[in-house]
């Protein structure tokens, strides 16, 4: 299993020294069972006077910052050390009754089912994956799911706030990888099979294992009796976790938000956000 170490700074700069309000802060990984937390240091410049964390009911850690003093600068450096076991996603994991789509969960409240829009274009595009009288091949339907968006979309940078309409994504036929992810997420609830959103970090493999690259990312997980839940890009192709570090998996991208918070002082005060990420991996 690889040894990911991640680097995520994230530095906000203004004219002349301003008061911040709370920070809510979304940097430390999953504690999930193919991803362990080796070492976890988080460094904010200049020092909060109080930081508190805690676990939101999608199990995810959230950290709160609250500062006493103004400055120029306002900096977050978290650095992590994390094992990760790589999952390969088989059609054979899939339980019998399971495998012919469509099929019926145990728990049929599963609130990550609900679409959080309605759109007929969007349910035409998702029945287009079904066979004429409305079945599917469960593991095909998903993988081909996966692979059609990577194929057919344009995967690009978009450095607007907030995610597309599953269904502009859609007319547009690109997005980034938040966009695509919602778009895949939304057809599949459609359909009724639970997904939801992750958001984490993505390594760039290189031609050997020692590598370096990486950025923030976001997939999307479904719900598949047997495995549990899988992970999907759509914006790679690639099914299974291989090279993916979750952060936070939400129903709604807006409570995944990796760092946000306020500032007082005049519009003009603000000169800039600048992120940096670097994610590594070695052998254990």
């Amino acid at each position: 299993m690889p040894i990911f170490t991640i680097s995520h700074v994230t530095t906000y700069r203004y004219r002349k020294p301003v008061a911040f309000g709370e920070h809510r802060m979304m940097l430390r990984p999953r504690d999930d069972s193919d991803q362990i937390v080796l070492d976890a240091e988080l460094d904010i410049a200049p020092a909060p006077a109080e930081i508190s964390w805690e676990r939101d009911h999608f199990g995810n850690h959230v950290g709160t910052a609250r500062f006493a003093e103004r400055s120029r600068e306002l900096r977050f450096t978290s650095t992590i050390r994390l094992e990760h076991a790589p999952f390969t996603f088989r059609a054979d994991d899939i339980k019998d009754f399971a495998r012919t789509f469509p099929f019926v969960y145990a728990e049929d409240d599963n609130p990550y089912r609900a679409p959080l829009t309605s759109n007929p274009e969007l349910h035409r595009w998702a029945a287009g994956f079904l066979r004429e009288d409305g079945t599917a091949d469960t593991y095909a339907l998903l993988v081909g799911m996966t692979q059609t968006i990577r194929r057919t979309f344009k995967h690009l940078a978009r450095h607007e706030k907030g995610v597309q309409d599953p269904f502009e994504t859609l007319t547009l036929n690109s997005g980034s990888c938040r966009d695509l992810a919602m778009l895949m997420i939304e057809a599949l609830r459609t359909l009724g099979i639970a997904a939801r959103f992750v958001s984490g970090y993505l390594h760039l493999k290189g031609g050997d294992d020692h590598v370096t690259g990486g950025n923030t990312h976001a997939w999307v997980q479904a719900y598949v009796p047997g495995p549990g839940w899988v992970d999907f890009d759509p914006s790679s192709g690639n099914v299974g976790n291989e090279n993916l570090v979750r952060l936070a998996t939400v129903h709604d991208p807006r409570e995944a938000i990796p760092l946000s918070g306020s500032w007082i002082g005049s519009r003009s005060d603000h000169l800039a956000m600048k992120v940096f990420v670097k994610v590594a991996a070695t052998a254990p």
